[in-house]
């Protein structure tokens, strides 16, 4: 039985596309040997085959390539859908899976005249914002409690909403200003959204900087109720960056990765760092592929967790 002719990668390049789409690593007996996806076939592909490659894993699936197969996509959201299809069902020997069975959480603000918080998974509704994604769900919900301490934004279903005569139990314990009832206006609760928006976008510091200034110009006008409000929400904001901060250096978000390797168990964890607040972690273990160690498996995740999640 005669051998196959070598992948002659160079004639191959020149016929590929610049398009989306998602492509197959071909191996011996037709076995594929690696799906993925690109939003430049050309560009994605042509990468696997540089003259050093930083992984061994990939290194060595190189080197069993007999042929690629391509097949562009009219999107990259397609391309993302085509290739995790083709992963689940063809179980490639190189493909190292980190997915699990949920998508990362996230912090909704709907699109309202009273905009809602709202826990969320899944597809993005048109005109809301989402905060995250967080690690877990218990990270969600802790914020969300922290904000509505905080800034006592509405978090009711419209269908509740639109439907109340009288305030709800949340305005009683100072957890919802009640726009349900018309206890606050459209311009003091787009104020409370803004700097609910602006802590979750990492400036915790400007928001207390913020109302402090708020507290100290109703104490000049004799407002001593309003004055020890905007005190206890600076209080509630200070003791929660105490007991979560990170020192990061800068005010930005980090996400802190290590990966290690013991008894032929591989586990990669993130630590998610938001405005100087520790988040949580979110361990991942890889399956489904032969991976070369703790590096290589780091590296892969790197390259999976920030496609989805830029």
């Amino acid at each position: 039985m005669t051998e196959p002719a070598p992948f002659d990668a160079k004639a191959f390049l020149r016929t590929l596309t610049e398009n989306p789409g998602v492509y197959r690593m071909i191996g011996a007996e037709d076995k594929v040997l690696y799906v993925g996806k690109a939003k430049n076939l050309k560009r994605r592909v042509s990468s696997y085959f540089l003259r050093t490659q930083s992984s061994p894993r990939i290194a060595m699936m190189v080197a069993q390539i007999q042929r690629v197969d391509v097949t562009p996509t009219r999107s990259e959201a397609e391309a993302l859908i085509l290739e995790n299809n083709l992963i689940k069902s063809l179980a490639p020997r190189y493909n190292i899976l980190f997915r699990d069975d949920k998508t990362y959480p996230y912090i909704e603000l709907s699109a309202d005249e009273f905009p809602r918080l709202a826990y969320h998974r899944g597809a993005f509704a048109k005109g809301a914002r989402y905060f995250g994604p967080f690690p877990n769900a218990y990270a969600v919900r802790e914020t969300i409690h922290l904000l509505q301490k905080t800034f006592q934004l509405r978090t009711c279903e419209n269908t509740v909403y639109q439907n109340r005569s009288r305030p709800c139990l949340l305005n009683q314990i100072k957890r919802c200003t009640g726009p349900c009832v018309g206890l606050i206006d459209k311009t003091a609760y787009a104020a409370d959204v803004r700097l609910a928006t602006r802590f979750l976008d990492g400036q915790a510091n400007e928001v207390i900087d913020d109302l402090t200034q708020r507290m100290q110009t109703a104490a000049e006008r004799l407002a001593f109720e309003e004055a020890a409000a905007c005190r206890d929400r600076v209080r509630v904001l200070q003791a929660v960056l105490h007991r979560q901060f990170v020192d990061s250096r800068k005010d930005e978000d980090v996400d802190i990765l290590a990966a290690v390797e013991e008894d032929g168990l591989i586990c990669i964890n993130i630590a998610m760092v938001r405005g100087g607040r520790h988040l949580g972690d979110r361990p991942q273990f890889p399956s489904g592929a032969a991976v070369a160690g703790a590096a290589d498996a780091l590296l892969a995740f790197v390259e999976q967790h920030y496609a989805e999640h830029p």
